[in-house]
Formats: C-alpha cells, sequence, structure tokens
C-alpha cells in the first residue's frame, strides 16, 4: 500500500510508528505536525491548512502521521490503508508527559523546525479528553471507510502494534 494514514492521540505512538514503517517500507513520512506549525507554534489559517493539505496527498507514495480530523475529507479518498493507535488514555498521558519533561525546550523528532517541545495545559486536557470527544468520530469514521473498500487496522494496545509490526518483516 503506497498511501497510509496513521492517526491516534498524541502520545499513542503515531510518530514511532510511522518512522518504524517508513525504515521497513521505503515510503516517504509526512509528520503533519511538521506540516501545520511554524516555528514558535505559529498556526496557519484554515484555507492554507486545506492548500497545504491538498498539495501533500498528491503524492504517489506516503506514510501521513496526525490526526486533524477537519482535513479527513481531504485526506481519505487518496489514502489506501489507515492505521489507528487506539492506546488508553493513561498511556497518552504518561507518554506526553514523559516527552515533555526529556525534550524541555528542545525540537524533539516529528516536531516542526522551531516548535520546542513546552508544557500546555489545554494540549494536555486534550489527550486526556480524547478517547471520551474524538475517539467516537474516528470509529465511525474507520467504519465508513472500511465499507468504502479501505484497509483499516486498530491497535489497541502496545502488543498489537508488535504483533502488527511482526507482520511488516
Amino acid at each position: 500500500m503506497d498511501r497510509t494514514l496513521i492517526i491516534g492521540c498524541s502520545g499513542s505512538g503515531k510518530s514511532t510508528l510511522a518512522r518504524t514503517l517508513a525504515d521497513r517500507t521505503g515510503l516517504p513520512v509526512i509528520h503533519l505536525d511538521q506540516e501545520y506549525f511554524a516555528p514558535g507554534w505559529v498556526e496557519p489559517t484554515t484555507e492554507v491548512w486545506r492548500e497545504r493539505i491538498a498539495r501533500l496527498v498528491t503524492r504517489d507514495r506516503w506514510l501521513m502521521d496526525g490526526n486533524f480530523s477537519g482535513t479527513f475529507d481531504l485526506r481519505m479518498p487518496r489514502t489506501e490503508r489507515v492505521i489507528f493507535v487506539n492506546m488508553p488514555t493513561w498511556l497518552c498521558i504518561l507518554r506526553v508527559l514523559w516527552r515533555t519533561a526529556t525534550n524541555y525546550g528542545k525540537v524533539r523528532p516529528g516536531s516542526a523546525e522551531g516548535c520546542a517541545e513546552r508544557f500546555d495545559a489545554h494540549f494536555l486536557h486534550y489527550v486526556m479528553q480524547y478517547n471520551l470527544t474524538r475517539r467516537p468520530g474516528i470509529l465511525k469514521t474507520l467504519e465508513e471507510q472500511a465499507l468504502a473498500g479501505k484497509s483499516v487496522v486498530i491497535l489497541t494496545g502496545r502488543r498489537a502494534v508488535r504483533e502488527f509490526l511482526a507482520t511488516m518483516g
């Protein structure tokens, strides 16, 4: 499959999975956070962001890492496989806190240039609420994609990720 979308809560392991799959498949990775944010965590307008996504999805081959569900309408038609990294809230929170503590003040892999890691209470709240507020809509979208003939992979837990990767060679 030449175009794979990897989605899930922040801290679920999307970027790590994308890098591992890229190493195994040779597909280029598009980390949407790198495409979205300008230095200093500056966000684009909706119009600019949608134009950027529309250009990115025209590429022949990619692993696209990131949620940004407001652009699913642009990404899903080009996606051949969707991987949902469906981790428990507690694990996502721990991972976000760990990466914040260990990378504080530095730009971590998968982040946009000029966007140093920082503590953000609003972002932490988003992570805490993701499985309650976002996951139901994601699962509905995935069901629709499966009915449309797309390959849909839901990885629930770290063991599922390891087993999936074992099938990838």
